[in-house]
């Protein structure tokens, strides 16, 4: 030890395991306080370090308790003098070990210790170049070939430190946001401002290129966090993309800000798989999931959006489904004007260049009850019927909605035909929850018609670059670096489906990119525990599958996710078991703490006490961003999100309720 370090000895070790030890301070501390060759210094602050020379390093511990040697009340006959004097009290400072600190002081710090110190080593108090190396990182580094000298941002700062007066808590951006993270606590302890406040340090970085490249999709179920980006600086862009299941319900959109694009948001019903369409109308899987899977097939087969110019084959496939279809009705009809009416109707969605409506016409008259032209109907009919044929499968081509109604019936008609005769029976439930999807207001934003919308609408893919930020060169707009997806208008079944399909397109759309992880996205999911449970969803849908594949496997093709919730114990255990950082408010219920601590193991237990009692706006933060674990007041987030408490003694003892 060198005779720097001896100076600034504070006490020794008395008592090492393999995750505590205990110190003894030097006689000469008044109290917990010590007077050092550089100023006075008090050692008894919880979560501050001390720092244990080893061979060529310093283990590194933070201090997690104060203890005083037991001793007689004054005025007791048990008092104990020696030399005629009262023995002194022995103070005790309870450690537990972090890291390694190398002596050369360009090497950083290392988490964990492989090699414990010996009994009574001596025991450093921390200065502020020592604190700098251990919390500290690196803010910018230069862009390698940029002629201006420009930097890019490391790290950003998230708050200041409850421990080290006015230290500013740093964050690596690569291991931050290149991972997946949890912002957890209570109702009103601050986490929407942390979100917002995070966002607003990455972008309002003056002295650092902006983060152009970044992709930012935020889940708002509360409509929270539209006002917090209103002021970020040029060039960052914001896209504001409300959702309202009811097409009678006006979403304010309000005057557009600078910097900020505006999009009703709609998720067309043609970007849905196959999957998802089971799920939304729960189709069995034996009798009504195939029929199904046919009618899908049968509105890309229809539909009438992929060119004029028809393919002989399909045109023959198409004509032999009608015929097959009208064979049907006609065996099934209780009455000539019955068959005529489902025939008219098949036909006005349905029809091919050899089958369709005006070439049937003739054949469709009745008079006095009965169809006069019946059997040369049929023999028309059976004309067109081929001896083996293949359907196609759904290749989300756009259709209307209402003709997927169309399309099941043709399916159940056809399966009729091969002798199926309960068919209709065993689908009449996936028909009824059609017909509920089919009129519900609330998913109005997922039946919107193919014909009038935007191109960006029209495919999948450009859909999901457009919600990326990636506008189409005609229209000469920047990329917009965060996404704001307002659900607070919609119910929980409409945001379980609409997390759901826009998690899995954002997914796929990275895994299919040829360049793996060069367009990094990340998701905010703000109340997760809505639609990321630890139950399956009560909803046709449920979005956990989704976001737990997007844990797993999201890391490799660039897609992460960044969680917020107040309930940890409902959330998915995949999901949260896969965040490296978390960032921790005030957290009190009993089971949410005992799920915290199943889910980080690394995390020692005294770290986790200090939860219950955090004030508001104050966090724990912990992971592969930042060196130890570190309490912290959260910086302002300015302008802050929509989530402010109601202060119901100004809103009570008003003179005047409706003023």
């Amino acid at each position: 030890m060198s005779r720097l370090d001896r100076r600034r000895s504070l006490g020794r070790i008395t008592f090492v395991t393999a995750d505590r030890f205990t110190v003894e301070l030097n006689s000469n501390a008044d109290g917990f306080t010590l007077v050092g060759f550089d100023g006075q210094h008090y050692v008894a602050r919880i979560g501050s370090f001390v720092l244990i020379p080893l061979q060529d390093e310093y283990a590194v511990a933070e201090i997690i308790g104060l203890r005083d040697s037991e001793r007689p009340h004054a005025g007791s006959s048990d008092l104990k003098f020696d030399d005629g004097h009262l023995l002194a009290s022995t103070k005790f400072l309870d450690v537990v070990p972090l890291g390694t600190l190398p002596f050369e002081d360009s090497a950083p710090f290392r988490f964990g210790l492989s090699v414990y110190p010996a009994l009574f080593s001596d025991v450093l108090y921390t200065q502020m170049e020592d604190l700098d190396r251990i919390l500290d990182v690196t803010n910018n580094a230069q862009i390698d070939g940029d002629p201006t000298g420009a930097t890019k941002m490391q790290a950003f700062s998230i708050g200041t430190s409850v421990v080290f007066d006015d230290y500013q808590v740093k964050v690596r951006v690569n291991e931050f946001f290149g991972g997946h993270s949890a912002v957890l606590g209570n109702t009103g302890s601050g986490k929407s401002c942390t979100v917002a406040a995070i966002l607003q340090s990455v972008f309002e970085k003056s002295d650092a290129h902006p983060a152009r490249g970044a992709s930012f999709i935020i889940l708002d179920t509360n409509g929270e966090y539209r006002r917090a980006f209103t002021e970020l600086p040029e060039p960052i862009r914001r896209l504001y993309a409300p959702i309202s299941g009811d097409v009678s319900t006006s979403v304010d959109l309000g005057h557009e800000a600078a910097g900020e694009g505006r999009l009703q948001l709609r998720l067309p019903h043609w970007f849905m798989t196959i999957d998802e369409w089971a799920m939304l109308l729960r189709a069995s899987d034996r009798t009504q999931l195939p029929v199904l899977r046919m009618a899908l097939g049968l509105t890309s087969l229809f539909s009438k959006h992929k060119g004029e110019k028809q393919n002989p084959e399909v045109d023959e496939l198409k004509s032999h489904l009608l015929g097959t279809a009208v064979l049907t009705v006609l065996q099934q009809a209780d009455g000539a004007p019955s068959a005529v009416t489902r025939i008219r109707g098949m036909l006005a969605n349905y029809s091919s260049s050899h089958f369709s409506r005006d070439s049937v016409d003739s054949f469709l008259a009745v008079s006095y009850g009965q169809m006069s032209k019946q059997d040369a109907l049929a023999a028309f009919a059976k004309s067109k019927v081929l001896d083996e044929v293949v359907f196609p499968e759904y290749d989300n081509s756009p259709f209307d909605f209402t003709h997927l109604g169309e399309a099941l019936s043709l399916a159940i008609l056809y399966e009729e035909s091969h002798g199926n005769k309960q068919i209709r029976d065993y689908c009449s439930s996936l028909i009824t929850r059609f017909n509920s999807v089919r009129d519900r207001p609330d998913f109005h934003f997922m039946r919107p018609a193919p014909a009038g919308l935007d191109p960006h609408e029209l495919s999948t893919e450009a859909f999901v670059e457009r919600l990326l930020g990636s506008f189409s060169s005609e229209t000469a707009s920047p990329r917009s670096q965060i996404t704001i997806i307002d659900m607070n208008e919609v119910e929980d079944e409409i945001v379980q489906i609409a997390s759901a399909i826009v998690g899995r397109l954002i997914f796929e759309k990275l895994r299919r990119t040829k360049r793996r992880n060069t367009t990094p996205v990340n998701i905010i999911l703000e109340e997760a525990h809505r639609y990321i449970g630890s139950t399956p969803s009560l909803f046709a849908v449920d979005a956990t599958p989704v976001f737990e594949r997007i844990a797993k496997e999201g890391r490799k093709y660039g897609l992460f996710i960044t969680l917020a919730s107040q309930r940890p114990s409902e959330l998915s255990k995949t999901v949260l078991s896969q965040c490296s950082n978390f960032v921790v408010h005030r957290i009190q219920n009993p089971e949410d703490l005992s799920h915290i601590r199943q889910m980080t193991p690394f995390i020692s237990e005294n770290v986790l006490k200090r939860l219950p009692s955090l004030p508001k706006q104050h966090a724990l933060i912990f992971g592969s961003s930042v060196n130890v674990p570190t309490t912290f007041r959260v910086r302002d987030a300015n302008p802050r999100p929509h989530s402010d408490d109601a202060n119901i003694s100004d809103l009570w003892f008003v003179s005047d309720p409706g003023t």
